[in-house]
């Protein structure tokens, strides 16, 4: 309770610092540029209120919580004496196999939570008149993070240079996007940035860095970011070839189906 008394002054006035340029933005437009009282003051000044108290839990809760929580688990799968290393022994990156499945399940687990992904993928739904399906575009987006961070977690173990990936990685969504449906493509390139949201971005950066502090011979500051963004090109990855798959799919049925139609 004493901790919670000292954090919360600190994370409120953090919080109207960073919100303060927002509301004097609304109401600069609002008042100078179209002359107008805003509608629903009350409302607003609720809402705007709401978001605050919202932004100052959520602050308090990733610095308690899930920033402590990432680094903690990255600093136990990786320790010697569980991977079942003698003293002085040198790991081999094959040895970390349980952290690129924490790895991978964290992306997994965190982007189904996501609620940016949620909404987004409704609208998908309702927008599409139900050709896209939510959970079909979730699970999509779930496995593109997934598949991201897990091979994130590798680089960081291997050391391997990180442009190397995003090199081969958006060569693979310029072949995807050359291929895909056009109605597809923003909403694909959407989905990978939905996945940099307020689930994800907490587990997946302590994670890496808690990772890359207690693997021998990484830096945090150069090895320990870059997970993220990997969960985000390889989700639009994803998202392509679900949509390059079902679209081969239907191809086949209504190949399947003239055939008996003839």
């Amino acid at each position: 309770m004493v901790d919670l008394l000292t954090v919360i002054p600190a994370a409120l006035l953090d919080t109207m610092l960073d919100v303060a340029p927002l509301i004097g933005l609304v109401l600069f437009f609002q008042i100078v540029v179209l002359r107008r009282r805003p509608a629903n003051i009350g409302r607003m000044a609720v809402g705007f209120a709401y978001v605050v108290i919202g932004l100052v839990l959520f602050l308090i809760g990733l610095k308690e919580a899930l920033f402590p929580l990432g680094k903690t688990m990255a600093a136990q799968l990786t320790d010697p004496a569980f991977l079942g290393l003698a003293e002085g022994a040198k790991a081999h990156w094959l040895d970390y196999g349980w952290i690129y499945a924490f790895a991978a399940a964290i992306g997994f687990g965190t982007t189904i939570a996501e609620p940016a992904l949620l909404a987004v993928a409704q609208r998908a739904g309702t927008v599409s008149g139900g050709t896209i399906k939510p959970w079909g575009l979730r699970i999509a987006v779930a496995t593109g993070v997934a598949v991201g961070v897990g091979l994130g977690s590798v680089r960081i173990v291997t050391g391997l240079p990180l442009h190397y990936l995003f090199m081969a990685a958006y060569a693979i969504v310029i072949v995807q996007t050359l291929f895909a449906a056009r109605t597809i493509i923003p909403l694909a390139y959407d989905s990978g940035g939905v996945t940099s949201s307020t689930v994800t971005v907490p587990l997946v950066a302590a994670l890496g860095l808690g990772l890359a502090a207690n693997v021998p011979g990484r830096s945090t500051l150069l090895d320990g970011f870059g997970l993220i963004a990997l969960a985000c090109v390889f989700a639009v990855i994803a998202v392509l070839g679900y949509a390059l798959l079902s679209s081969a799919l239907d191809a086949a049925r209504k190949r399947r189906s003239s055939r008996k139609g003839t």
